[in-house]
């Protein structure tokens, strides 16, 4: 395994859940991260000086809008800026909100395809020609098993998830020739506010009822460290995909 001291990471998503988990465990390891999501200003320049405090990496924030590209590229820039490249990019950020397709609001099915989708592939087009430049880098997709096993109520974050899966695979094959590394990672349950993004009671019933289901859940440090895994491999390894489920749930 290599280490990451010195290595720069973009991780989007990274005020609060998986994303706060990746954007930690770089940082332990050595990693200067740039932190992007939202939240209370206050409690995210806390979290920002806590991080570069106890990591001694330096930590930096932007709250830029993963859905229009101009603000993508404005972030990648800002980055570069801050940390001087990007060595590793983790396109985290994503909407999860279900509920029957008949009758559904539509504007939550643009919401999930503007962040799930086309937020990760603006990240991805705007950090590529800079890995490349740099001679190799390494992105992280976060899919979710709704990437690989569908379920009513779930079509349209299964059909964001799938697509990630897909462009994950696509994209490796035409990134691998420039050094750069991808890892599509597809969690299961992981306790975290992902599911709080849910309104309707049947659904917000049906999310207790899964947890109670299964037992114990996923932890966001148990994704952190699977990522840490696959980024810290040496550079002859791509560890392609990573499927990680509750060991009490079945799909």
């Amino acid at each position: 395994m290599t280490g990451l001291g010195g290595k720069r990471a973009l991780v989007t998503g990274s005020t609060s859940g998986i994303g706060l988990g990746i954007a930690r465990q770089l940082a332990a390891d050595g990693c200067s991260v740039m932190l992007h999501g939202f939240g209370d200003p206050l409690g995210v320049e806390r979290l920002r000086g806590t991080l570069e405090h106890e990591r001694g990496v330096v930590v930096r924030y932007d709250g830029s809008d993963l859905t229009r590209p101009e603000a993508v590229v404005a972030l990648v820039d800002a980055t570069v800026a801050a940390l001087g490249g990007i060595d590793i990019l983790v396109n985290n950020a994503g909407v999860m909100l279900l509920g029957p397709i008949e009758g559904a609001d539509t504007e939550q099915w643009r919401r999930m395809v503007h962040v799930n989708v086309l937020g990760l592939l603006y990240c991805t087009q705007a950090a590529l020609p800079l890995m490349r430049e740099a001679g190799g880098g390494h992105i992280v997709n976060v899919s979710s098993v709704a990437g690989r096993t569908a379920a009513p109520g779930s079509a349209v974050y299964n059909a964001t998830k799938w697509g990630v899966v897909g462009f994950s695979d696509a994209l490796r094959q035409e990134a691998g020739p420039s050094k750069i590394r991808v890892t599509c990672v597809e969690p299961g349950y992981v306790r975290t506010e992902l599911q709080g993004h849910n309104e309707n009671p049947a659904v917000r019933g049906a999310i207790e009822q899964m947890a109670k289901q299964i037992g114990e859940v996923l932890e966001a440090d148990d994704i952190a460290e699977a990522i840490r895994y696959a980024v810290c491999a040496p550079p002859r390894v791509n560890v392609n995909e990573l499927l990680i489920r509750p060991t009490g749930q079945a799909r």
